[in-house]
């Protein structure tokens, strides 16, 4: 199972400069209503058969995954899925999503 990180957490890694993949898994509308200041690598759920079997080349396996979605549910069952079916070993899911980090650390990104 993933591990949850708060997002002043995630933000402090981040800035410290830590080698975090940020994954979002989000639709394209919502990325496009409130983004991470952060680069991410945006596999949407509903979207997976697209991007499945490039996982490997989009995901490094030996660099720790931070995953986002709106509340911290979807991220959730990405997280697990990461680590159970393809052997990831650090995975975080954003604990209360972008809205959490909205709230917590940046209200410049939307709530929504």
């Amino acid at each position: 199972m993933p591990t949850n990180i708060q997002a002043r957490d995630l933000q402090a890694r981040l800035e410290r400069g830590e080698a975090i993949q940020l994954v979002d898994v989000r639709e394209d509308a919502e990325l496009e209503l409130a983004r991470l200041p952060h680069p991410v690598v945006h596999l949407p759920l509903s979207r997976s058969s697209d991007w499945i079997a490039n996982l490997p080349q989009l995901l490094d396996r030996d660099r720790p995954v931070a995953v986002v979605c709106h509340a911290g549910v979807r991220s959730w069952h990405l997280g697990c899925w990461l680590i159970q079916e393809h052997g990831y070993g650090a995975v975080w899911n954003l604990q209360g999503g972008i809205d959490a980090w909205s709230v917590e650390v940046d209200p410049a990104v939307p709530r929504y």
